[in-house]
């Protein structure tokens, strides 16, 4: 699987390397909250996350999560991935950033990109995103991203009604 660049930023695909990352930024509150506890509660529940959930999709499809990196200084700030997800018929596009580099345009140019990619290299042009009802930033990103408003739905094994939006 291919790495990708913006101007500020590498989206790097998601590696077992990357567990202590995911275990931190799944664990957030703002990550519990609106999207869900994944009870990642060690190194280990991580790195089987990996395992189980990324690398089956990025192996079958070539195309998963990303961990975002800034240019600057290599510091890993996020992620976004294009994801198969259990309830939907149209691939969900999906980021989550820690609070320190929210409001700053991170998570619009890496989904952006990743969009872009999806398009291009995969053929991939239609694209879902959901989210909860009181998350703004978020339907404001879905939004930018060109993603309209569709219905509610509820994804199995959820009992939260989520927003659906597709392009």
């Amino acid at each position: 699987m291919k790495t990708f660049e913006t101007e500020r930023l590498i989206l790097k695909p998601a590696a077992v390397q990357d567990a202590d990352f995911f275990l931190e930024l799944y664990n957030m509150p703002s990550f519990i909250k609106y999207i869900g506890d994944r009870n990642l509660r060690t190194k280990e529940d991580a790195e089987n996350y990996i395992k189980n959930r990324f690398l089956p999709q990025i192996e079958r499809l070539g195309f998963g999560n990303y961990v975002v990196i800034l240019k600057e200084d290599n510091t890993k700030i996020g992620a976004v991935g294009i994801f198969e997800r259990e309830g939907l018929d149209v691939l969900d596009i999906g980021f989550s950033f820690f609070e320190k580099y929210e409001g700053k345009g991170f998570a619009y140019e890496s989904a952006h990109k990743l969009k872009e990619v999806a398009a291009k290299e995969f053929g991939v042009h239609k694209i879902s995103a959901i989210t909860t009802k009181d998350n703004f930033s978020s339907q404001k990103l879905i939004g930018r991203l060109g993603l309209k408003f569709q219905k509610m739905v509820t994804i199995p094994e959820d009992d939260v009604e989520l927003m659906y939006y597709e392009n």
